[in-house]
């Protein structure tokens, strides 16, 4: 019988498989990047074989890193499956923007866990999409156009109306739409604000100040630095809460709507209804 490699380097390869990069796979095992790489060294030494083809930059798995990754990550599976069944505990992983996770999800959360404290919820908060073979995600929420690919489903979450917000001090100076030229204007990725002011039938170039996400937008508008167009939902809270207003009626609705996503077959399917009842719920 062929001895077995070390657990901590199956663990470091697979973690690294996962995220093609070993800084990530090192945060998420709490160790260094170069331990992780030392630990997948040790293993191709042991097998005799390359793992990965070192890119510069990033990672990319060779034919036979590929084949031995597949299962390696389903017995990881099963470990974890176990663990959840001996303890009493499961996890469900949902996989979301770095923006709704901190403007509409994060604040929400304590509801689901105070309903179910037996379930563990682990929050992927990146831009990456979920693929939900090899990251181990069982629920997405996405924004964009459905469908989202042949092995998901997609639920709607809540449509979305792009609206102009402001901190009060600012709205003060803000009575129609053509007073936005006066203004620094918080873009995000979206990039929506040219043809808000279009439809708006506002003229000029406005300043305007560009973020890579839409909660830093957001963010600089509640201390002042200007006015967001940023997505309902994700500023409701601000609005109720007084933090932000919205200085004139004006919307810009698109069809980039908010999904819940999930795989067709899901490895956790219970756990999987209970968190989509739960975020149509608070939608």
């Amino acid at each position: 019988m062929t001895a077995l490699p070390p657990l901590n380097a199956l663990r470091a390869f697979e973690a690294a498989a996962r995220h093609l990069n070993f800084r990530l796979a090192a945060e998420e095992l709490s160790v260094t990047q170069g331990a992780v790489a030392q630990q997948v060294r040790g293993l191709e030494a042991r097998l005799g074989v390359p793992l990965f083809d070192r890119l510069p930059r990033g990672l990319a798995l060779t034919e036979a890193g590929r084949r031995f990754h597949s299962p390696l990550r389903k017995a990881f599976r099963l470990i974890e499956g176990a663990v959840e069944d001996l303890s009493g505990e499961s996890q469900i992983t949902i996989s979301v923007t770095p923006s709704f996770a901190s403007k509409w999800l994060v604040p929400r959360l304590p509801d689901f866990t105070q309903s179910h404290p037996e379930i563990a919820v682990q929050v992927d908060a990146r831009e990456r999409l979920a693929d939900f073979q090899s990251d181990g995600v069982d629920i997405a929420v996405r924004q964009g156009r459905a469908p989202f690919g042949s092995g998901v489903t997609a639920v709607p979450l809540f449509s979305t109306g792009f609206v102009p917000v402001c901190s009060p001090e600012t709205a003060a100076r803000i009575t129609r739409p053509a007073d936005l030229a006066q203004h620094i204007l918080l873009n995000d990725t979206h990039g929506l604000w040219p043809l808000f002011l279009q439809r708006a039938g506002v003229s000029g170039k406005p300043k305007m100040m560009s973020f890579s996400q839409s909660s830093l937008a957001i963010d600089a508008a509640v201390s002042g630095q200007g006015v967001a167009l940023a997505n309902e939902p994700l500023v409701s809270a601000l609005l109720d809460a007084g933090q932000l207003v919205r200085p004139i009626p004006d919307e810009l609705v698109e069809d980039l709507g908010f999904y819940i996503v999930t795989p067709k077959q899901p490895r956790q399917p219970v756990l999987v209804a209970l968190m989509k009842d739960w975020l149509l719920s608070q939608a």
